[in-house]
C-alpha cells in the first residue's frame, strides 16, 4: 500500500475515540520493529523523522527504509516531518515524498507563527500533503528542539480558532503539560508516593477540553508524550547507564487524552530507551559479543514489544487499519 496522509486516519480516530501513534524513526531496526508491530496488530501508524534523524540517517535512507517496510507489509502509514523549523525544511520533505509535515512556529510571535504556518500550508496543500501546526511551547530537549522550563507556555484556547482559520492547518499540536525528552519534569515539580517514586503533575485536561469545544471534530496532537517506561530506565541504570529521576507521562493520562480530541500521540524517547535497554542488557550478559546483529536484535525486540503495548494498551488503535 502506498503512503497516505493523516486525513482519514484522524477522522476515524476522532470518531472512534482513539489515537494514532506517531513513532520517531532513526534506523532500520526501529523501522522494522514499529512496522512489524503495527502489521501484526493491524494498526494505522505515523512514521516521523525529526531534524536529528534526517541528519543522522539522511533523508533518502529513511524514505527507502519506509518504502521497504511497505513492500514487506500491507500497512496504513503516513510519513511525517517532526518539528520542521522553517519553510525550506518542510518544502524539502514535501518534495521528497513525505505525506505530512509539521511546521513548528511556536517560538515565534502569534502573527509570525500564522504567517509561517500559512506559507507551508499553501505549498503543502498544492502538493497533496497535510500540515500540523503548533501553539504553545513544550519544555524539554529533543534533537534540535531545546526549550527551557521557564520558556515553556501552555496553549491559549482563545487563540486556536483564529490560528486554524487563518492558516488552514490540518491538525494542531498543543501544550498541556507534556514535555520532550526523558526528563519531562524536575523532582521539584513532582510528588513522591509511599514507595518514594516520583509522581508527575497531571496534564491540563481543562485546556484540552476547551480547545476541543472551540475546534469541534478537529484533530489535536500531543508531543512529548513518552511515558519513560520505568522498566527500561531500570535496566539501563543497572547495566552502566545513568538516568536518575527520569520520568514521563503516565499512560492513564495518555489514554484519557486519546479518548478526547487527541488523534496523534508522539512517541520518541520511549523507543530510544527500549532500544538502549536491550543493547545494554545484551552486552552485560554477553561481554564476548561484538556482532551488531546480536545486540541490535534484542534492542529491536524491545521496540517491537513497546510499540505493541502502546497500540493495544494506550492508543487503542489495534485493528483500526
Amino acid at each position: 500500500m502506498p503512503l497516505v496522509t493523516t486525513t482519514d486516519m484522524f477522522k476515524k480516530a476522532y470518531a472512534g475515540h482513539y489515537a494514532i501513534g506517531a513513532f520517531n524513526i532513526n534506523n532500520m531496526e526501529i523501522v522494522q520493529a514499529v512496522t512489524d508491530a503495527a502489521a501484526d496488530l493491524q494498526s494505522p501508524i505515523i512514521l516521523q523523522a525529526s531534524a536529528g534523524a534526517r541528519k543522522y540517517a539522511k533523508p533518502s535512507y529513511l524514505k527507502h527504509l519506509v518504502e521497504a517496510a511497505l513492500e514487506d507489509h500491507d500497512l496504513t502509514v503516513a510519513l511525517h516531518l517532526d518539528h520542521g523549523a522553517d519553510f525550506e525544511t518542510c518544502k524539502s520533505c514535501i518534495d521528497g515524498g513525505f505525506t505530512s509535515v509539521m511546521i513548528d512556529g511556536s517560538k515565534h510571535s502569534f502573527e509570525d507563527n500564522i504567517a509561517l504556518t500559512k506559507q507551508v500550508v499553501e505549498y503543502a496543500h498544492a502538493h497533496g500533503v497535510v500540515v500540523e501546526g503548533e501553539l504553545g511551547q513544550l519544555a524539554g530537549i529533543e534533537d534540535d528542539v531545546k526549550v527551557a522550563a521557564h520558556e515553556a507556555s501552555y496553549t491559549r484556547p482563545e487563540e486556536v480558532e483564529e490560528f486554524v482559520s487563518r492558516t488552514g492547518v490540518d491538525s494542531l499540536a498543543i501544550a498541556i503539560g507534556t514535555s520532550h525528552g526523558a526528563y519531562k519534569f524536575t523532582p521539584e515539580q513532582c510528588t513522591r508516593n509511599e514507595q518514594g517514586v516520583l509522581v508527575p503533575p497531571t496534564l491540563r485536561f481543562d485546556i484540552l477540553e476547551e480547545v476541543a469545544k472551540r475546534l469541534p471534530d478537529f484533530p489535536i496532537v500531543l508531543h512529548g508524550a513518552s511515558s519513560v517506561v520505568p522498566e527500561y530506565v531500570k535496566i539501563i541504570n543497572e547495566n552502566g547507564g545513568n538516568l536518575p529521576d527520569a520520568i514521563g507521562i503516565p499512560e492513564d493520562q495518555l489514554r484519557k487524552a486519546a479518548s478526547l480530541a487527541v488523534c496523534k500521540i508522539n512517541i520518541d524517547s520511549d523507543i530510544r530507551l527500549a532500544l538502549t535497554a536491550g543493547v545494554r542488557l545484551h552486552m552485560a550478559q554477553h561481554p564476548d559479543h561484538f556482532d551488531p546483529r546480536q545486540y541490535l536484535k534484542d534492542g529491536r525486540q524491545n521496540v517491537y514489544d513497546l510499540v505493541a503495548h502502546k497500540i493495544t494498551e494506550v492508543l487503542g488503535s489495534a485493528h483500526k487499519a
